[in-house]
């Protein structure tokens, strides 16, 4: 039988995830947002990209109905995927790197929703703050929880926005997309091209990507956004499996094209 995956109204769905869900639509307001940006975002913590891999082996992502393994090995798995389809260098490298924005939960906290017990500000599906939250969300019976929502400024379809703004000028949930999309951005040594961090920063994004909400919201640019998201989605979500490989053989391979994309040296996380 064919496997199906994002199945959230399963009977084996643990209540961990649902839960997990519950507290991300309640607390991920446009102020815990703001909060999040000033907080996350200063760069101040050198850390080599395999070592901050290396970490990801200690986290296993509370929002995925279909894995349960240290993240580690999704990396890997979306990697190996993308180079046994014999794609570009770059898109290998990003398929190995994608979610280490969750990284965070190194410095993070249970009251910000950035730790390892609590993911809800690090892990699932995004949506934009500051506007009214589409029913396509995960649960969306949990859309009404979020205080925004009883704030006429919030809860209108464009709501803060500019119609036809875009993708790039739109608030998104505080997570491991962004954070990993703002530090690459930051890194001086970064030669990723576009599609990569196209993908990295709105692959989580599903109301947009999968459920098609928020067409108010986007332009022109978008739509060659979807067709990368759409591709890149492929590995992100096909390619789990209960197949375990160590990190240490697979860095031969991976940490030249890291090197030439990223430079040798640190990150600044």
């Amino acid at each position: 039988m064919e496997k199906t995956f994002r199945n959230y109204e399963a009977v084996d769905v643990k209540a961990a995830v649902k839960e997990h869900y519950r507290k991300m639509r309640t607390n991920q307001t446009v102020d815990y947002v703001q909060r999040m940006h000033k907080k996350y975002l200063k760069f101040d913590k050198p850390m080599p990209l395999f070592e901050a891999m290396a970490h990801l082996n200690k986290l296993i992502d509370v929002s995925d109905p279909d894995l349960d393994l240290p993240n580690v090995q999704h990396l890997i798995q979306s990697a190996e995927a993308i180079r046994a389809d014999n794609r570009p260098d770059w898109m290998q490298l990003t398929g190995l790197i994608h979610d280490l924005g969750k990284v965070m939960f190194m410095w993070g906290s249970d009251e910000d929703g950035t730790s390892q017990d609590e993911q809800w500000g690090t892990v699932g599906d995004v949506f934009v703050v500051g506007c009214k939250l589409p029913d396509t969300c995960v649960y969306p019976e949990f859309n009404k929880l979020n205080a925004d929502m009883s704030n006429p400024e919030y809860n209108t379809t464009t709501g803060i926005y500019e119609e036809g703004c875009g993708l790039d000028n739109l608030d998104l949930a505080w997570g491991h997309d962004e954070y990993l999309y703002r530090v690459l951005a930051n890194h001086k040594e970064n030669t990723l091209p576009e599609e990569a961090m196209v993908m990295i920063r709105y692959h989580s994004f599903y109301p947009w990507h999968t459920g098609g909400s928020y067409k108010e919201l986007l332009n022109k640019k978008d739509e060659k956004y979807l067709q990368i998201i759409k591709d890149f989605n492929k590995y992100d979500l096909y390619t789990k499996s209960q197949k375990i490989y160590d990190l240490e053989d697979v860095i031969d391979y991976y940490k030249p094209i890291a090197d030439k994309y990223l430079g040798t040296g640190p990150i600044y996380w």
